[in-house]
């Protein structure tokens, strides 16, 4: 019996790293709109810096899309008819983000908060939905790494 993919699962099949058609039949075309726009981003902002990688995390967490110099950036899922960024902010960065607290949007704030802190940081996973959150993870990702000049 063939089973069919539910909201939230990742690409699994590990032949080959998904193409971009197969990641915008995968999240769907809205949610593909927002990949694309931070893409183009984080491509304007931050020109030759980052060289993202597709990596594979096994059956369970499929592929995911890393952009990373000497320290992680950020990484993209992409999830059925989902979109999400991982960004983890170290203890420079949640200083930042304590600083600035009351400016982001509530739904930040409540993200950031339920957050479990690791050695490494706080893993914040932010669904993209709405040009709102892609703004939420731009500004994150300008206060982890300032732009070159």
């Amino acid at each position: 019996m063939e089973q069919y993919p539910q909201i939230g699962d990742r690409i699994t099949d590990k032949s080959a790293p998904p193409d971009e058609h197969a990641v915008r039949d995968w999240i769907g075309p809205k949610a593909f709109g927002h990949w694309a726009e931070l893409r183009n981003w984080i491509e304007a902002y931050y020109p030759g810096v980052f060289a993202p990688d597709w990596l594979y995390g096994g059956k369970k967490r499929g592929w995911s899309l890393r952009y990373k110099k000497s320290k992680a950036f950020c990484t993209f899922l992409p999830e059925y008819r989902l979109f999400s960024v991982v960004v983890v902010l170290g203890r420079a960065e949640r200083h930042k983000f304590e600083a600035r607290r009351y400016g982001w949007r509530s739904q930040l704030v409540k993200l950031y908060d339920e957050a479990q802190t690791y050695p490494d940081g706080k893993w914040l996973k932010v669904a993209i939905s709405s040009t709102d959150d892609r703004h939420d993870v731009t500004e994150l990702l300008g206060m982890k790494r300032p732009r070159p000049r």
